[in-house]
């Protein structure tokens, strides 16, 4: 039946239309943004769960750069610690080699010289982000603690990741009042109470041995006070005894300085283990919100062709209904 009051035809091809159009806006709007669920409304679990994890993937992106200072900090002094080992082995072997007889020592003493020049050069220069662990002068000795830590690992726990932190460098007891504290390599502060407390500056290793003279393989330069130590030198009036003295004493301060290389190095691999896990981790989160929320780009770009092509038939289809008045009125005619 045809009616002049309701044109069911068009109707129904309207709200054919209407489908059409919104099934259109829906496949573009996947198209355009790469995402099946991309408000709560497209699927309100999903889109929960896929926020959560992205906020998870933020907080452990952030984890992972305080881990990548820690590791620039563990790296850096641990660049500085291996290079004193070298400057420390090749500075006994020069003092074995003042003990033979005819030894230049004047010209050995020269070369001690720069080689204890060279250790607080790389002391003094193994900064990195306004910290060094090496060397502690009147600027900075105040923020030296007992031990040192760094972010080494990752937490999960009820409000997302945080980073732990993990113990480089333990205290070193030299033989100072008994009581263990942190030790640089180098101490140049000008305080008798806290100068001379560096492995290299440090007394200690000479009172533990018993040496006649307190042999320091660097003086202290805040304070010329002889009581914090007389620094290694040789000259043709050394005698054999203070040489062994010497030594000695390097041998002592060298088996510090290589525990607190070998600490370093192992913290270096856990901390890169970590760096690694965290990466792994970060893809992983990544890759599973993925599943849940991107858009199939192959299967919407089809979908919204097919649209296009029923959007055109509808619009026809419309058209067609709408002309059906016409067909009325010729009736009349």
């Amino acid at each position: 039946m045809t009616s002049i009051r309701t044109n069911i035809s068009a109707t129904a091809a309207l709200a054919t239309l209407r489908t059409i159009d919104g099934q259109m806006d829906r496949s573009q709007s996947e198209v355009s943004s790469g995402l099946r669920v991309n408000t709560a409304a497209d699927n309100a679990a999903y889109w929960s769960i896929a926020t959560t994890m992205r906020s998870d993937s933020k907080a452990l992106s952030a984890a992972r750069d305080a881990l990548g200072l820690g590791a620039a900090m563990v790296d850096v002094t641990y660049e500085g610690m291996s290079s004193v080992v070298n400057l420390m082995s090749e500075f006994k072997a020069k003092l074995v080699l003042s003990k033979e007889p005819g030894a230049d020592r004047d010209e050995i003493n020269t070369e001690l010289s720069q080689l204890q020049s060279q250790m607080r050069s790389v002391a003094y220069s193994a900064s990195f982000n306004g910290q060094n662990w090496l060397a502690m002068t009147d600027d900075n000795w105040t923020g030296f603690v007992t031990d040192r830590t760094v972010p080494g690992y990752i937490v999960r726990n009820g409000d997302g990741f945080s980073v732990g932190t993990v113990k480089v460098l333990d205290a070193i007891n030299a033989n100072l009042g008994g009581t263990a504290q942190m030790y640089p390599l180098v101490d140049d502060t000008g305080g008798a109470a806290t100068g001379g407390m560096g492995i290299l500056t440090n007394v200690g290793y000479s009172q533990e041995l018993g040496t006649g003279t307190n042999w320091v393989i660097l003086h202290t330069l805040g304070n010329p006070d002889p009581t914090l130590g007389t620094e290694i030198k040789v000259s043709a009036d050394t005698t054999s005894d203070d040489i062994d003295d010497m030594i000695s004493v390097t041998e002592a301060a060298l088996s510090d300085v290589v525990k607190w290389t070998a600490k370093l190095g192992s913290a270096e691999t856990r901390i890169s283990m970590q760096q690694d896990f965290a990466s792994k981790l970060g893809d992983a989160i990544d890759s599973g919100v993925g599943r849940l929320v991107d858009a199939d780009m192959e299967d919407a770009s089809s979908r919204t062709k097919a649209l296009q092509t029923q959007q055109q038939l509808a619009i026809q289809s419309l058209q067609i209904a709408n002309s059906e008045p016409q067909t009325i009125l010729s009736l009349f005619q």
